[in-house]
């Protein structure tokens, strides 16, 4: 495949199901623009929206607040994102129960990457959980929460093979996972080659593309490399020439990251996640892109109070 087919059908809006993902802020002025961008996104009505949690808690208290802010003043579902690294059992069971008492009924259950970053060698941390597997059956142990977990279309950076990657998958889904988000990829084939590898594995959860507008193209291709994913020649031919040209470059990057949503629809894919980068400008064209508008908000009377 060296590029996506974009044919979109009127109705097909009414369809797709997406979720965000975000990041907690590090400072007031991100923290007012993730705000932004929650308040933008919101009337798209996505399934659920995601806040990831950093290395070892160092974000905890962040993350918390973030969460906590949009269940209180949004009628959004937040999903807490939660790690095994740097953190014991015990820790980690700490903050379960926190984000079950603040009201968190959904999950993304990740190993985790070390503090140290993508591609170094990951080292359970000790009396900590040693994967996502085991972080599964804790949060379900607690009570019977809706668990996403991780998969990887060209397989994840330190598994020797596929077979060794979709088996921690399938120990995942053993233990209660309830669907899979992928690391982001740019080729819909390997994407769809992965899901027939997984269903002949028997699992048969569903396997979410993970999606990534590209604000900064070099940057994306940079991080790519570093975590195995490939970059299609037709894609960097797309971005060519358009490091100083802000405005030509988000516009091609919504029309490819439309492209490669529509082309997985006709393929029969109807959910997808958005890595949004706390940014709300390509997610909310890509969606408008592929049919979804935003719906009119009713807020409680404690949300219109807050």
């Amino acid at each position: 495949m060296n590029q996506f087919r974009f044919s979109r059908r009127p109705d097909i809006g009414d369809k797709i199901n997406v979720s965000f993902e975000f990041f907690p802020p590090k400072s007031d002025e991100m923290e007012a623009r993730l705000w932004e961008t929650v308040t933008r996104l919101e009337p798209l009505a996505p399934d659920f929206v995601s806040v990831t949690y950093g290395a070892g808690g160092s974000t905890r208290e962040r993350t918390a607040r973030t969460i906590r802010r949009i269940l209180n003043e949004t009628n959004l579902t937040a999903a807490a994102h939660m790690t095994c690294v740097d953190a014991s059992r015990e820790q980690v069971d700490q903050v379960i129960a926190e984000f079950a008492g603040m009201g968190v009924k959904r999950f993304v259950a990740l190993r985790g990457d070390p503090a140290s970053g993508v591609g170094e060698a990951y080292q359970p941390y000790p009396d900590g959980y040693a994967n996502a597997a085991e972080l599964v059956g804790a949060l379900k142990r607690v009570a019977d929460f809706d668990i996403s977990v991780s998969a990887y279309p060209e397989k994840h950076p330190e598994s020797p093979d596929f077979a060794t990657d979709i088996d921690m998958l399938k120990r995942k889904v053993d233990q209660g996972a309830t669907r899979a988000i992928t690391q982001f990829f740019f080729d819909n084939d390997l994407y769809e080659r992965y899901v027939e590898r997984v269903r002949r594995a028997g699992i048969y959860i569903p396997i979410v593309p993970g999606i990534l507008p590209i604000h900064n193209f070099g940057q994306v291709s940079n991080f790519s490399a570093r975590c195995g994913t490939h970059v299609p020649a037709w894609l960097a031919e797309r971005f060519e020439g358009l490091e100083k040209d802000p405005q030509t470059h988000a516009l091609v990057a919504a029309a490819v990251a439309a492209e490669q949503v529509m082309d997985l629809v006709e393929r029969g894919i109807v959910d997808f996640h958005f890595y949004t980068m706390n940014r709300a400008d390509l997610a909310f064209a890509i969606c408008h892109m592929i049919g979804i508008r935003p719906r009119a908000i009713a807020r409680s009377a404690s949300a219109a109070a807050a």
